[in-house]
């Protein structure tokens, strides 16, 4: 598979395109109004304890308070606290706990596969936080909605080749990394290089790798662990402790890998970053990076401005001649896979199959593509066949495969319908770059221009019965307004006949569609809420 990354920047927004196989896969966009969160660590203080939804909210200076479940308190929280010098929150620990766990050294107390993880989730029943109490937590998922951003007090510094865990003694190996004594490898080469107090996560992309490329890596995390220690003692919360990477340098560095044949940009402040950054990790591919200087803009000219147009719409074509409808809910994304035209009953079941199989391809990449989260419900056509189900169901466990997030997928139900849960983050792409429409309100839907007509005969009528006044003027949206003066007798005519008014009409091109506003002649001023329900 062909991989190529593509970087957009301007002063005010940065987009990263990822293309697999000549087609837009991902796509990021980060601007001054919505910087990337994920990652960045705060000293915060404890707002608000939830017991009955065992959670809490800390203030960390947001316009939000962050929230905090209980599930997502580590056993460090207690050694950040003692960083804080908040000595009244540390828990007392056991001697037989001390010697289980090794005092939190590499190889320390009992034989590794007998010993419990330093850093484990403590039941939410064992949590004991107080009002005020200052606490270190990290950003795992930006605001979505009206939700605030979500943290967790289980902080992880990612590196290229590694991500370190203060407080842990672990060491862990990327699943995608199949080889075993690759595996065994790293993790020797780990435990002979990392400091006493610390864990770590092999990354993929260290397959491979020489002692001193992940030592240097590691020092550099070591270093800004440091760092984050003497902010932590200075500071006062609410405070940020630790900024991570913008949406370009953390692409790069989540992102970029051996498969990697070209990566573009426009801006040349970002190409020398970029540069510079490949030849520190990876000298020998320095040449797929590319400066766009050509007049022609770069999604343009890598044909992706019009894939990000077709990612935005409700309905998606395949190429069979179905169609997908995407529609968000605010519980929810709901997929719905229609075949698009008539099939022949003896070729029904292959042909739903098949339109399936394509529809599940197309979806997979519309998830990535869209960054959907949550839960998604997907409407698949009806098939008879149990092996045709499954067949449908193997066939997207493979295409999510290359999706990065965390997800699960249920088998088909006894109503064809399939159930996927997906990590999120962030908001979809689509929420990032548009705004609730100010008429239908994210609804989708506005009055027709008959009901819209009820809506000003019965607000007529209450007129009518309570003032005796015979003169209004109606302000409506242009549209409205031809509407409501066409033909010899127009609907309007037939309004001042029958509630006997005098009515004029003025088009307002600034109102909804499905607005329109009475004005009084005699008092000259606006009275339509004066006779509204």
């Amino acid at each position: 598979m062909k991989k190529e990354i593509i970087i957009n920047a301007s002063d005010d927004l940065q987009r990263i395109a990822i293309i697999e196989d000549g087609r837009l896969a991902e796509l990021f966009v980060e601007s001054e109004e919505k910087e990337r969160m994920v990652g960045d660590i705060y000293l915060g203080t404890v707002a608000k304890v939830m017991a009955g939804i065992q959670a809490s909210f800390i203030d960390i200076g947001l316009e939000q308070d962050a929230f905090l479940h209980f599930s997502d308190v580590g056993d460090a929280f207690r050694e950040y606290a003692a960083i804080t010098g908040d000595d009244d929150v540390i828990d007392e620990i056991s001697e037989e706990e001390d010697e289980e766990e090794g005092n939190g050294k590499p190889g320390g107390g009992k034989p590794r596969d007998q010993k419990r993880k330093w850093r484990r989730r403590r039941p939410p029943s064992q949590v004991q936080l107080t009002r005020g109490q200052e606490v270190v937590v990290q950003i795992f998922k930006e605001p979505v909605g009206n939700k605030g951003v979500r943290v967790t007090t289980e902080v992880a510094l990612p590196g290229r080749f590694l991500v370190l865990m203060p407080f842990d003694n672990k060491i862990g190996v990327s699943r995608k990394i199949q080889n075993f004594k690759e595996k065994r490898r790293l993790r020797r080469l780990a435990r002979s290089i990392l400091p006493g107090g610390f864990g770590v996560i092999i990354r993929t992309v260290a397959e491979g790798k020489s002692e001193d490329v992940l030592r240097a890596d590691l020092e550099g995390l070591v270093q800004s662990w440091r760092d984050i220690e003497r902010n932590i003692r200075k500071s006062r919360p609410p405070s940020l402790l630790y900024k991570d990477m913008n949406t370009s340098s953390s692409t790069m560095r989540d992102l970029f890998s051996e498969d990697v044949a070209r990566v573009a940009v426009d801006s040349r402040k970002m190409y020398r970053e970029i540069r510079a950054y490949l030849n520190l990790v990876a000298p020998h591919k320095v040449d797929v990076l590319e400066l766009h200087t050509e007049r022609v803009p770069i999604f343009d000219h890598f044909d992706i401005e019009k894939q990000i147009q077709q990612s935005m719409t409700r309905k998606v074509w395949l190429k069979s001649g179905g169609y997908l409808i995407i529609e968000h809910t605010e519980a929810m994304k709901v997929i719905d896979v229609n075949s698009g035209r008539y099939a022949a009953k003896r070729e029904q079941e292959l042909n739903s199959l098949r339109t399936n199989l394509e529809a599940a391809r197309e979806i997979c990449r519309q998830i990535r593509l869209r960054d959907l989260g949550g839960i998604l419900v997907i409407d698949f056509i009806d098939m008879d066949s149990e092996e045709n189900k499954r067949k449908l169901y193997e066939e997207m466990r493979r295409e999510m495969r290359r999706d990065r997030a965390k997800y699960t997928i249920l088998p088909l139900t006894e109503f064809g319908l399939m159930q996927i849960t997906r990590q999120r983050v962030r908001e979809s792409v689509q929420m990032s770059v548009s705004e609730t429409c100010p008429t239908c309100l994210g609804t989708g839907r506005v009055l027709s221009k008959n009901s819209l007509f009820t809506q000003i005969e019965r607000w007529l009528r209450r007129f009518r019965s309570q003032s005796k006044e015979l003169r209004l003027t109606l302000k409506v949206h242009p549209s409205m307004e031809t509407y409501l003066t066409d033909g010899t007798f127009s609907p309007v005519a037939r309004l001042m006949l029958k509630y006997f008014v005098r009515m004029k009409v003025i088009s307002d091109h600034t109102l909804a569609v499905d607005e329109f506003h009475m004005i009084s002649r005699r008092k000259n001023r606006e009275i339509t809420k004066d006779f509204s329900v």
